[in-house]
């Protein structure tokens, strides 16, 4: 599996750099965010680094929503504020008097009887400051969760483990029964070094069915590696338990337990190492 090639290299890189490449992604209608799993598929990354690019997209999705406010709040202000041009001023009251009779007498002030109280300037309430701007999301996209505290996983592979040292006990112990025994690798360079070829069964089969179990539930890998993973894990689990029971069947004394039961106990150590590995999976994923 390769990263894409973005900003022409291949290699991982900060989240800065994935910025522009997740604005320029092709949202269905309605969608204002991808999702975490588009990131990681699209840029091959894990989910810290997808929840860091997202947090970032909705952090400028509001900076944007409170600008826009803002701009806003300030033209209906500005309209407001504008000067009244339009206010009508009352005309003045014209009377007529009765020409006098002789000399001109001095010019007498025309006051009208009822003279108009004079126009209250128009008050203009102060306009009222912008709601906060909040991220606005979609009807059918659900509300993320408050972080929560993940659950430690060591106690799941502290529980694990005694499964682990029963299953490696009884391999080795098939492992002898069938030929696989002590050998020297480096004849005539070191004589004295040795080793049980019997130990190769359980790393092989339980190890290996581990970490299949590890790819399975990750969901990290295309669809046909996951799906090579499932079965894969599964069937080496069985092959696990059938090792087991084997070898049980084997060495367990003629007058001991029925053969249904020594089956069944048989069994129990490669049932609670594969849960156990499973659950620490599970545990320490974000999905």
């Amino acid at each position: 599996m390769t990263a894409p090639t973005i900003n022409g290299t291949k290699y991982p890189q900060p989240v800065e750099a994935l910025l522009p490449a997740a604005r320029a992604l092709e949202l269905p209608d309605g969608q204002e965010f991808p999702s975490r799993n588009r990131l990681m598929r699209e840029f091959r990354i894990g989910a810290p680094k997808a929840d860091d690019l997202l947090a970032r997209l909705r952090a400028e999705h509001a900076e944007r929503t409170r600008t826009d406010t803002l701009r806003s709040a300030m033209a209906v202000r500005g309209a407001l504020l504008a000067p009244q041009t339009d206010i009508d001023t009352p005309p003045a009251l014209r009377l007529d008097y009765a020409e006098p009779i002789g000399s001109d007498p001095a010019p007498t002030p025309v006051v009208p009887e009822h003279a108009p109280p004079p126009a209250e300037p128009v008050k203009i309430p102060p306009p009222a400051p912008p709601a906060e701007a909040t991220t606005v999301g979609h009807p059918d996209t659900p509300t993320p969760a408050a972080p929560v505290r993940p659950v430690a996983a060591w106690p799941v592979i502290l529980l694990a483990l005694p499964a682990f040292v029963a299953i490696w006990s009884g391999w080795v112990g098939l492992g002898g029964l069938t030929g696989f025994g002590v050998v020297h690798p480096l004849p005539g360079i070191a004589d004295g070094f040795a080793i049980n070829t019997a130990i190769t069964l359980p790393i092989g089969v339980e190890t290996y069915g581990a970490y299949a179990l590890y790819v399975w539930l990750s969901g990290r890998v295309p669809h046909r590696a996951r799906e090579f993973a499932k079965w894969s894990a599964i069937a080496s689990l069985l092959v696990g338990a059938l090792g087991q029971v084997a070898y049980h069947l084997l060495v367990a004394p003629p007058n001991g337990a029925p053969w249904w039961i020594t089956t069944a106990v048989s069994v129990l150590p490669v049932a609670v190492l594969g849960m156990g590995a499973a659950l620490a999976h599970l545990v320490r994923s974000h999905d």
